[in-house]
């Protein structure tokens, strides 16, 4: 399947892959499962599993010394930093730290904020329908004297209405914390608006964007957030996390590192005991293929344009296989969708699904033994499911895609539910 759209024919330069060459550079897929847990991690391309071998293979030493084996890895590092930077599109307003996840990142944040103790901004905000990793870290700030209010969920409208945060917010707020989209509903939430709210209270915003950044260009300028954070994993990369700040928001916090790292010197204040070189190497392998995916020169030096280009194309090719499977348990008596019901740019292709009188985990497990990798319960989002009224265990069942997915695997994953569900 080609993507011809707009945008490809406004960029006579780029060509856009279509999905069999795309699915011959992840090996993975060859294996005997249909892979459709993406949001839980996606498979990586080959080039980015021979960036590391080779890093690994030929450059495996400690950087910051003056021989040229160190140099090569100190560049590597450096490009990997600017190469995040560019997907975060922070060049200027800001600088990107690296770490081993989002949950330990935003666990060192938390803690950062939390170092001098409360002052007269003493409140928090978290949204109820963040993962985990948005939530637990500032929760903990009550034993230090913090003040933690979670803005409820409405269930009906799978979103977290902005009456509720205005009426939170107040002089005394410090941050506010919630996703770009749940990895339950997979809904785009207007992420601009709640930054410009919580801006206007000055108080910082803290944006969970790692159901976001597989799918669309990451934007945090147009977001307008202080801080964001995302998965590398997720976005066919090493198993790290990475996180933005704006320059004025890193200014008022100190990072974890040694007393004798400057405060100003970010993001190695934030990078305690330095990053997964070898993981860099990795986060370089983005660059190569998305290059590759729209037809562009992977030689030359990383350029934003291409970056969002590679992930408009992405997004093409992924919508038709979520408006198949929306559209099929739209047509369901027996099945119900968990976030909004339609197919467009207001969401993603995360969908949650629950069968009503019916053990998502034993209909999740039908269909794993078919050969499909799917899953259930609350993808830690428990508190978010626990307001929907599911018992956590058991929660949703879950199907995420990604652009090398095929209409060939949806119409297998409904063919298999037809099945389990009659």
């Amino acid at each position: 399947m080609a993507v011809t759209d707009a945008t490809t024919s406004r960029h006579a330069a780029f060509v856009a892959r279509d999905v069999p060459a795309i699915r011959s550079r992840f090996p993975a897929l060859r294996g005997p499962d249909v892979l459709l847990d993406n949001a839980g991690g996606s498979q990586v391309p080959d080039i980015v599993a021979d960036r590391i071998r080779d890093y690994m293979l030929t450059n495996y030493v400690q950087l910051g010394a003056a021989y040229a084996t160190s140099k090569k890895c100190g560049e590597t590092v450096a490009a990997a930093h600017r190469l995040i930077e560019l997907f975060f599109n922070c060049q200027g307003a800001g600088a990107a730290v690296l770490g081993a996840s989002s949950s330990a990142l935003l666990n060192n944040l938390a803690n950062a904020y939390a170092a001098d103790g409360p002052g007269k901004r003493n409140e928090i905000i978290v949204s109820e329908a963040n993962h985990e990793s948005n939530i637990g870290p500032w929760k903990r700030l009550e034993r230090r004297g913090f003040r933690v209010h979670l803005w409820r969920v409405d269930p009906a409208r799978h979103t977290t209405p902005l009456d509720a945060l205005d009426e939170m917010l107040s002089d005394r707020t410090l941050v506010v914390a919630f996703p770009h989209v749940t990895n339950i509903f997979g809904g785009v939430e207007d992420v601009a608006t709640i930054c410009a709210r919580v801006r206007d209270a000055g108080a910082r915003s803290v944006v969970d964007s790692v159901a976001y950044a597989p799918h669309r260009p990451l934007d945090v300028q147009a977001i307008g957030c202080d801080w964001c954070v995302y998965s590398t994993y997720k976005v066919f990369g090493p198993h790290m996390g990475a996180l933005f700040g704006t320059h004025e928001a890193f200014a008022e916090v100190e990072g974890p590192n040694h007393a004798f790292v400057p405060k100003t010197d970010v993001p190695r204040k934030f990078e305690l005991g330095g990053v997964n070189h070898e993981g860099c190497a990795g986060l370089l392998g983005l660059w190569d293929y998305a290059a590759w995916l729209v037809g562009a020169d992977a030689s030359a030096a990383p350029d934003r344009e291409t970056l969002r280009h590679a992930f408009e194309v992405m997004d093409q090719l992924e919508r038709p296989l979520q408006e198949r499977l929306i559209g099929w348990i739209g047509s369901q008596n027996d099945v119900r969708i968990v976030g909004p019901a339609t197919a467009g740019p207001e969401r993603l292709p995360t969908i949650s699904m629950v069968a009503p009188g019916r053990s998502s985990k034993g209909i999740a497990e039908s269909l794993n033994a078919s050969g499909l990798g799917v899953r259930h319960g609350h993808f830690y989002s428990r508190r978010l499911v626990e307001a929907l009224g599911l018992v956590p265990e058991d929660g949703v069942i879950r199907a995420s895609f990604a652009h090398y997915n095929t209409m060939e695997e949806v119409d297998r994953l409904i063919e298999a539910l037809e099945r389990v569900m009659n």
